[in-house]
């Protein structure tokens, strides 16, 4: 997995791209601070589990693959994804 930056907010997700149609996103534990798609869905005290995706880090995975920042690839022997970073300032 490597790591996709939101260019709305700055949270950083860890991201592979199996596919076109199949993005896998792994959130870190303060996307309900930071992020504020997440923080406008969840009520105070509740939990993120429950909510798929934000509008916002699905345009800026879009346009690192769109860029060649961030691969689309299938699983190598072993198990790794053929992907490629993001870069950190692609606000």
């Amino acid at each position: 997995m490597r790591a996709v930056e939101c260019a709305a907010c700055g949270n950083q997700v860890l991201c592979e791209k199996f596919s076109v149609a199949h993005t896998s996103v792994q959130w870190t534990a303060d996307a309900a601070v930071v992020c504020a798609e997440f923080r406008d869905r969840v009520d105070p005290g509740g939990t993120t589990a429950r909510v798929r995706t934000c509008g916002a880090l699905r345009a800026s995975i879009d346009r690192a693959v769109e860029d060649g920042n961030l691969t689309v690839g299938t699983l190598e022997p072993g198990g790794a994804a053929g992907t490629a970073t993001t870069e950190a300032d692609d606000a």
